[in-house]
């Protein structure tokens, strides 16, 4: 019990941290792919920029508009960021490390996500600003509306490793991971995270250029430093998420597994995996444009939805007439080939 609770402590202690220096990173790669400098004055390589910035938020005062409705207004931001902090609760950090092993992981995983809508509804509503409520509003139809792909997305997944179980899924991809044959799957799990987690360049419910800072334009002090806690930490989740439902979690790639890179610990495999998936976050703000709201909602009803729908199907039909273990086999003998 004492261990556990160490463990829940660590994991947790240093989740908080990661968020804040993913600031720095962004920054930093954000600079080197721009052709610019980024943060290079407070610290090496201006890695202390980040704790100077933390130090300002907290340092700002609490103001609280007199018009808006005072618990709500504070309760939005903890939602926030404890709804993304629970989801980390059912992540495999290796065959040893992990807060919990429930049953129901990948349901758990759904259901905080879906609770996570409530914080930006409630601080637009409870703002009593139009700014913020039209950002509220535009947060719930994307939530709501990229949830549905996000969980058939998923379906294929459970499928193959018949289990809701986070460790059960990264188990039963020892012979090839999941992105072999769920590609689609994959691709739409991806987009919908970003949607999820209000990501350029679907940041939408916060377009500065039409909405000042959407939702949390009325917020300031430590409960804006909540909200944004909150979406780095969802940057974080989703792309643990997106390497341990696809991309074998802590598991070596399937034809490396008899050799001496079998040794690195499992840990290291994750964290790798996590890291580069951040990457491609960063690198999609840099490179693609902001649609408009219809286009955003347009997209996943019209494509996204038929492409999970398509996958789900497919990977039935393809489970039930063995093909499915055929493409992976031939996946696995091409990149061993290669």
């Amino acid at each position: 019990m004492i261990a556990k609770l160490i463990e829940i402590v660590v994991i947790l202690g240093l989740l908080i941290p990661i968020a804040a220096m993913l600031v720095w990173v962004e920054r930093r790669l954000i600079g080197i792919w721009q052709d610019r400098l980024g943060p290079n004055r407070v610290g090496p390589f201006g890695i202390l920029q980040s704790v100077a910035d933390l130090l300002k938020i907290l340092g700002k005062d609490e103001f609280t508009p007199k018009f808006a409705d005072r618990f709500i207004f504070v309760l939005a931001p903890l939602i926030a960021a404890v709804t993304v902090l629970m989801s980390f609760v059912v992540v495999p950090f290796s065959d040893t490390i992990g807060i919990s092993n429930l049953n129901i992981g990948v349901l758990f995983f759904m259901a905080m996500t879906s609770l996570a809508v409530y914080a930006v509804v409630l601080a637009g509503w409870a703002s009593k600003s139009k700014y913020a409520l039209l950002g509220s509003m535009r947060a719930a139809a994307q939530t709501i509306s990229y949830e549905v792909f996000m969980g058939l997305s998923l379906m294929g997944v459970i499928m193959l490793s018949g289990s809701f179980n986070m460790r059960d899924i990264v188990e039963a991809q020892q012979d090839g991971w999941f992105i072999s044959s769920q590609f689609i799957g994959f691709f739409v799990f991806l987009i919908a995270g970003i949607a999820e987690s209000h990501r350029l360049p679907f940041d939408l419910p916060e377009a500065e250029t039409e909405l000042t800072a959407g939702f949390h334009t009325e917020y300031s002090g430590i409960k804006f430093a909540l909200f944004f806690l909150g979406e780095y930490l969802g940057v974080t989740l989703i792309s643990a998420m997106s390497a341990t439902l696809f991309l074998g979690g802590y598991l070596p790639p399937a034809f490396l597994q008899d050799t001496m890179f079998a040794a690195i610990p499992g840990i290291i495999w994750f964290l790798a995996k996590v890291s580069l998936m951040i990457v491609f976050f960063i690198l999609l703000r840099t490179s693609l444009p902001r649609p408009r709201f219809d286009q955003l909602l347009a997209f996943g009803w019209k494509v996204m939805l038929p492409l999970s729908l398509i996958n789900l199907l497919a990977t039935g039909a393809l489970k039930l007439t063995g093909v499915l273990a055929f493409v992976d086999n031939l996946f696995l003998t091409g990149v061993a080939y290669a």
